[in-house]
């Protein structure tokens, strides 16, 4: 019994520890304008106000981006904020690849009848998203040598039955 509340007592610090790690560790200016940038041009694009980073939703990311340390499988938090999330390998794999990757779905969006042809679209649909404006992403390195991106938008998109922008 008591090697169970023990065993429980450190897990919950671990935990506790990384989502202070996670909000400890300061953002760097050229990260931020890595994730802002490519989201901004494509916004601009289709005429959509610019996204602001914003340090709660980048907490955000950043601790759900911590949890996925161990295996950086690819799943959503299901928290409060539109959400996009990319993989790759090898250290040229930069913020601006994942949201490079999220606005080439642009090519499978069909504005006029507001649906996806053939692939999938929703990521490109949440980086143009006309009401979010608030941007918070991660980029980090898991142990299986993978990078795990994730960005958060607030307030989210990509809601049925209406257009992005």
């Amino acid at each position: 019994m008591e090697l169970n509340i023990t065993k429980s007592l450190v897990t919950l610090l671990l935990m506790i520890s990384c989502f202070s790690l996670a909000l400890a560790i300061p953002y760097n200016q050229d990260l931020r304008l890595d994730f802002l940038v490519p989201h901004n041009k494509a916004r601009a694009q289709v005429g959509v106000q610019p996204l602001t980073w914003n340090t709660t939703v980048a907490a955000y990311a950043r601790g759900y981006a911590y949890q996925k340390l161990g295996d950086c499988a690819m799943e959503h938090s299901h928290g409060p904020f539109g959400e996009n999330l990319a993989e790759g390998y090898g250290d040229q794999f930069t913020a601006t690849d994942a949201v490079n990757m999220w606005v080439g779905e642009k090519q499978y969006y069909d504005y006029e009848s507001n649906s996806c042809a053939g692939d999938a679209c929703g990521h490109y649909t949440q980086v143009v998203w006309r009401d979010s404006v608030y941007l918070g992403c991660a980029r980090l390195k898991c142990r299986n040598g993978w990078w795990f991106v994730i960005c958060s938008y607030d307030p989210p998109g990509n809601y049925v039955g209406e257009r992005p922008y």
